[in-house]
């Protein structure tokens, strides 16, 4: 219940006046109802009252009393004379009873789609501070699921439970009271069956509870599936796999539904209908023989049978209100665990902006593992002066683009500190560390919109000169005005309708639109045809301008003008220096460099190439 009562606060700010106008109608709606079984009451007591002759009828059989049902015109003119007010009577009723439930259903609407919409609001917001590594542990489908499926039964929780203790629950109390009203003894064994069906109720909430978390579970890997295959398709056409993959999805479809049929195993069963047929068969045995024996008590027995039907409803309703809330209760413990998730990078106490780099970045004695007892990197010192390029090199798995993911913090170290002039990062601001760092990957990721607003993500007010000034420098500006709408063509899921060399164009006149002093560039041209790089290389000379410059290598021949070279192996530098002095004294440098560059370097007869990150720098060295 914790996470019920903690469900509730998001009511907090709806209380007055949408939620209380709510409760208003709900309790209007439920005094209405409860009103009409002594309606009833009221009119087969004045038909026999003005009809019959109230004390002859103590001693009448009904044989008797069907002989003697006659009416004088005396009597006529009574029931015509009433019969304006009961038709005005039911009209107002209708009207009302209408009225309120309008009231109380759209209120209640309001306020079930708000308190879903602040939730995913407060969802997607903390799912914005948590850490790269929150994300590396789950499947984006799951993390979908708990913001959409996972939220709209929150929704029903909140705006079925609160519809059922107000309205339902004043339904309950009020047609009781009128049971025992019209009734006692009869309205006792009635009501003597309601705890016997709290016993199974309570057995099948746990497994509705249980059954419905597995069902969201099931519907998150369901999403994480197809996430998958929508974002692979082109993967899955290309190895023939269509069938294996729609197999994929059906064994996980038909698992879902199994537990979904569980779940409504569970909801289904007719506990309140058995109990009410034996409440209702029992009742009507006794009241029945009562009846017969005094015909003047079929009033408040038909009221009594009116009231007692009109009360299995609400008490259904509450029954079902009960499952729903477990429905409920279980995508509340999905939800509350993803806001509950702390983030393991975030700005700590007393943290200061940074204002410019000065100096350089520097690695001192910087450990990192993924997972605790496997280390990545080891004891890695390393110094990168301001405006200077270092190119990291090593096979693959080496801890390379690890090591450039720690300066933007998507990772915090596990042991040492990187500092930036003197400063270690962990006590700047995480937005002002990363207003200063500009990436460049070769998993370029392109947003579903606009070539304009791709170019201007995280400052869409920049003005479309300095767009088209940031394209031409990245050699985007020709292929992007050829394009059908020029810069505002929207360009599909991850750029899907432009080429790579495009994709990575746009990636780099974001960096320059950014001008940030700090430049991460890993792997940025290795998926490049040989014209494509050639365009990347020239607007990466211009990009890197001027910029402190980290770059991730796998070829040698794109980092041959660094003004340093790290060669890392299992996560630890093992050499350092200029691509001449590791020729001349590295012996992994130069393994490396026979494997991959010397028999390029002769086949293009000894010529400078581009190439991955690092162009010829113009200036002498």
């Amino acid at each position: 219940m914790k996470r019920y009562w903690r469900l509730l606060t998001y009511l907090r700010p709806y209380l007055w006046p949408r939620f209380a106008l709510a409760v208003a109608c709900m309790l209007g709606f439920s005094a209405v109802d409860t009103a009409l079984p002594l309606l009833i009451k009221y009119a087969f007591d004045y038909v026999f009252d003005r009809v019959l002759d109230p004390a002859a009828l103590r001693h009448m059989s009904w044989q008797q009393l069907q002989q003697l049902i006659t009416i004088s015109p005396e009597q006529l003119q009574h029931l015509r004379g009433a019969l304006p007010y009961a038709v005005v009577g039911v009209l107002v009723a209708a009207f009302a009873r209408g009225g309120f439930d309008f009231g109380a259903s759209y209120l209640t609407d309001w306020i079930g789609q708000r308190v879903m919409t602040d939730l995913r609001n407060q969802l997607t917001a903390h799912m914005q501070q948590l850490d790269s590594a929150f994300f590396n542990r789950r499947r984006a489908g799951q993390i979908v699921s708990r913001v959409t499926a996972d939220v709209a039964l929150v929704r029903g929780l909140v705006t079925d439970a609160v519809t059922s203790i107000f309205e339902d629950l004043a339904r309950l109390i009020g047609l009781v009271a009128m049971a025992v009203y019209f009734d006692w003894v009869l309205a006792l064994v009635a009501v003597c069956l309601f705890p016997v069906a709290a016993l199974p109720l309570r057995y099948f909430s746990s497994q509705l509870r249980q059954a419905s978390r597995r069902m969201q579970e099931g519907i998150g890997r369901l999403n994480a599936l197809l996430h998958e295959n929508v974002q692979g398709n082109r993967v899955v056409k290309a190895f023939g796999q269509e069938r294996y993959e729609q197999r994929r999805f059906v064994e996980h479809n038909e698992r879902l539904f199994r537990i979904f049929m569980r779940a409504s195993l569970f909801r289904s069963l007719p506990v309140t209908e058995v109990l009410a047929g034996l409440a209702v068969g029992g009742i009507l045995y006794y009241g029945g023989l009562r009846v017969v024996n005094d015909p003047r008590a079929l009033g408040s027995f038909v009221a009594f049978i009116i009231a007692l039907y009109m009360l299995y409803e609400p008490f259904r309703r509450l029954v079902r209100t009960n499952y729903t809330i477990q429905q409920g209760l279980a995508g509340a413990e999905r939800v509350f665990e993803l806001l509950d998730t702390a983030p393991q990078v975030m700005d700590g106490p007393g943290a200061v902006e940074l204002r410019g780099v000065r100096e350089g970045i520097e690695f001192h004695g910087v450990d990192f593992a993924y997972e605790p007892g496997e280390p990545v990197l080891r004891d890695i010192e390393l110094r990168i002066p301001v405006g200077q390029v270092v190119a990291l090199v090593g096979m693959s798995g080496g801890g390379k683009s690890t090591l450039a993911d720690l300066i933007p913090r998507f990772y915090d170290v596990t042991a040492g500190r990187i500092t930036i002039d003197g400063r270690d990062i962990r006590d700047l601001t995480l937005a002002s560390l990363r207003a200063h760092i500009a990436v460049v990957t070769q998993f370029t990721f392109l947003f579903n919109d606009t070539i304009r607003n791709n170019i201007a993500y995280g400052d869409p007010h920049r003005s479309v000169d300095e767009i088209v000034a940031a394209a031409r420098a990245a050699n985007a500006h020709d292929f992007i005005v050829e394009m059908p709408r020029g810069y505002e063509t929207g360009i599909g899921d991850l750029g899907v309708r432009l080429s790579g060399g495009q994709r990575q164009r746009l990636a780099i006149a974001r960096a320059l639109l950014k001008n940030a002093p700090i430049l991460i560039l890993d792997e940025a041209t290795s998926a490049l045809d040989t014209e494509s790089e050639g365009l990347v290389q020239e607007a990466l000379e211009r990009l890197m301008a001027n910029r402190t410059t980290l770059v991730v290598a796998h070829r040698l021949s794109t980092i041959r003008r660094a003004d340093r070279i790290v060669v890392l192996v299992r996560g630890a530098i093992v050499e350092s220096g200029t691509h001449d002095e590791l020729l001349t004294r590295g012996a992994e440098y130069r393994k490396l460099y026979e494997l991959q560059f010397r028999d390029v370097e002769s086949l293009e007869g000894g010529t400078e190439g581009g190439g991955e990150g690092v162009p010829a720098r113009k200036a002498a060295r």
